[in-house]
């Protein structure tokens, strides 16, 4: 019928109108997804995954405005951001492994280093112990009696500590080495040093005016104890000293006897008292 045909032709071109409507929704959602994907780089699922539920218009809008505003603080991305990640990344875990190494090996070598401090802590007591009773024998040899000691400073630190030297010599009451004339300690220091020799004896040894300061019987005392210890040590001696000279089995001296023109003089007594005996 007539209504009949007027009404199918109506749907007709509400179909259409719908269709056209769906084409440009199509159009639009493509366009929506194409903006996305270009200025986010996000996918259709991946941006539902982010999605927020946000109650109203305003709010939605005010969230985008927000996201906008943090995005632009971000500035433009670094394209080579991940390269340059795997760059810092490899030299870092380089740098790591270095640091792990450098580690290791400190730590063996602060173990080497604590056990070389406890060996030489063991053989500096040994050591100082000794010299100290040798030193103690050696002094009341030189000085004719009186007594004398060495003392650490810190028994707990005897590696950096500074040495005591105490001295008594005859008649006179115990002082340290710095409260001494300067005969007494230029005879200590000879005493200590003797007692080295005798701890460490060493082929050969120079002396140079190591008696100056004291007094004649004194330097005959140097002199013999020197004759004693030359069983083991060769010693030559730079001296003025009558009673050194006095003790030594070779004379070397210097005269002028031109004036400009010096000449070496040599007195060996071994040879000399052969030639007095013949």
């Amino acid at each position: 019928s007539q209504e009949a045909g007027k009404s199918l032709l109506s749907i007709e071109r509400e179909c259409a109108v719908l269709e056209q409507r769906r084409v440009s929704f199509q159009a639009e959602e493509v366009g929506i997804l194409d903006k996305l994907w270009d200025s986010y780089a996000l996918s259709h699922s991946a941006a539902v995954s982010l999605k927020e539920k946000l109650p109203g218009l305003i709010r939605a809008k005010s969230r985008i405005a927000e996201l906008k505003r943090e995005l632009s603080v971000l500035g433009t991305p670094n394209l080579g951001a991940v390269e340059e990640y795997e760059r810092v990344k490899g030299r870092y875990d380089y740098l790591m492994g270095q640091k792990s190494d450098i580690q290791k090996a400190e730590a063996e070598l602060n173990a080497i280093i604590g056990e070389m401090v406890k060996q030489m802590k063991t053989i500096f007591r040994v050591r100082f112990d000794a010299l100290g009773k040798i030193f103690e024998q050696t002094f009341s040899e030189l000085f004719g009696g009186g007594s004398a000691r060495l003392e650490l400073e810190n028994e707990a630190d005897i590696l950096n500590c500074g040495i005591d030297i105490k001295a008594q010599p005859p008649g006179k009451t115990l002082k340290t080495i710095t409260l001494l004339s300067g005969g007494e300690k230029a005879f200590v220091a000879i005493a200590l040093y003797f007692s080295i020799l005798k701890l460490r004896p060493t082929p050969f040894c120079i002396m140079d005016e190591i008696e100056a300061a004291l007094d004649e019987p004194n330097v005959v005392r140097f002199a013999q104890y020197m004759r004693k210890m030359a069983e083991k040590t060769q010693f030559l001696v730079i001296t003025h000293r009558r009673g050194t000279m006095e003790e030594a089995d070779v004379l070397y001296g210097v005269t002028m006897q031109e004036q400009g023109v010096s000449k070496v003089l040599t007195l060996n007594f071994s040879e000399l008292a052969e030639e007095l005996r013949t």
